[in-house]
């Protein structure tokens, strides 16, 4: 579609970013801050009028997105691919919209994706570190195995149903979830965790339920064919603890004609890492 100046209905893609800490969530609701009414207010008060912001998924309290995908409807003389640069001059610093475009009529945030992309980070070395508590669960408590994690994790992969990890107070009335990739890896230093889950779509709470579940596996707690078990026999009594809402971010939404190019949507989270310490030279800098 052409970019020129119009006065006729565009629907706008957006690929968003925001910073969860301090927001409830994605989804827009009374008195409290979200991300899509932030949003809805910042294109409102451009046009003049409410605009409903449609998102590719609806994210908790405290979850960070490196690339959420939504789109609107609006009536204006801007271009599709300026409405980044309008929004971003009025959103506050926890949001950046990373590109903008127009799509066509019968394109949906939602409806159109093929997959989402989850990533979950944990930090297990027991000297905090300011960097990263704001993306990471801080677990020490015991030792993580990589390789236990990763063998928990290769039975997901497939149609699953995956009642076990899901919360209540879902509208889902189904809980299948068709698993395209799960990895679990570690870095150099071995203190960071990254647990990346590839789905056609998510249940209420899913990655948060899954990973509490696989760090007792990776901390030698529960096996990894009990974890299987678990979700297999839909023992949702068993699955007791859900993994801190910060760790957690959806890193991408993938569709099978994006008007946006890769580098606006596809890698915008860093990979946290560290280096594996050495002995530092107490020497090196005396004065002889």
């Amino acid at each position: 579609m052409s970019q020129t100046m119009s006065t006729s209905i565009q629907r706008v893609a957006l690929v968003i970013q925001y910073l969860g800490t301090r927001f409830h969530g994605w989804q827009r609701q009374p008195q409290h801050r979200s991300v899509q009414a932030e949003i809805e207010q910042a294109i409102a008060a451009v046009v003049g009028y409410p605009v409903a912001l449609h998102g590719a998924g609806r994210t908790d309290t405290g979850v960070h997105a490196a690339a959420q995908v939504a789109h609107f409807e609006v009536v204006s003389q801007i271009p599709a691919s300026r409405w980044a640069s309008v929004l971003n001059a009025r959103l506050p610093d926890d949001i950046l919209i990373r590109g903008s475009a127009m799509v066509g009529s019968s394109w949906h945030a939602r409806f159109s994706a093929l997959w989402r992309r989850y990533r979950y980070t944990i930090y297990t070395n027991p000297r905090q570190n300011l960097f990263l508590q704001p993306y990471t669960w801080h677990y020490y408590h015991h030792p993580l195995a990589v390789e236990r994690m990763q063998s928990a994790l290769e039975p997901l992969l497939g149609r699953q149903h995956l009642a076990a990890f899901h919360r209540a107070g879902s509208g889902r009335r189904h809980s299948w979830v068709n698993v395209q990739e799960a990895t679990c890896t570690t870095d150099e230093s071995g203190s960071l965790f990254q647990i990346e889950v590839q789905a056609s779509g998510f249940l209420y709470g899913m990655m948060r339920l899954l990973v509490g579940q696989l760090v007792q596996v990776g901390a030698g707690l529960r096996s990894p064919e009990a974890f299987t078990q678990i979700w297999q026999t839909e023992q949702r009594n068993e699955v007791k603890y859900a993994a801190p809402a910060k760790g957690l971010c959806l890193l991408r939404v993938g569709y099978p004609d994006f008007p946006l190019p890769p580098e606006v949507w596809f890698d915008n989270f860093p990979h946290f890492t560290l280096s594996a310490p050495s002995p530092p030279d107490v020497y090196a800098n005396s004065v002889s």
